[in-house]
């Protein structure tokens, strides 16, 4: 797969996980979180926002579990999260 076409796979799953009504357990909604986050949060420190301080920490530690993946490879994984748990 080039780099274009990765890139159009992950919109396009993107896409498909932010519009799905399908409810999913919070921790694989980190994963879809932690794997989006290293795909595109390239440049400096992360923080993640929100109100909660204990999500925020779920967040941050699911982001640093996915530190020693590079973008291209989050971008696989998060489609493969996108196939497997997303039906249309």
């Amino acid at each position: 797969m080039t780099e274009e076409e990765l890139n159009i796979a992950f919109d396009n799953a993107y896409h498909r996980a932010s519009s799905t009504k399908i409810q999913l357990p919070p921790d694989v909604m980190l994963y879809f979180y932690a794997y989006y986050k290293r795909a595109t949060h390239t440049e400096g420190f992360y923080t993640p926002s929100g109100d909660s301080q204990l999500r925020n920490a779920f967040k941050l530690n699911a982001f640093f579990q996915t530190q020693n993946i590079t973008p291209q490879e989050a971008k696989k994984k998060y489609i493969e999260l996108v196939e497997k748990y997303i039906i249309d």
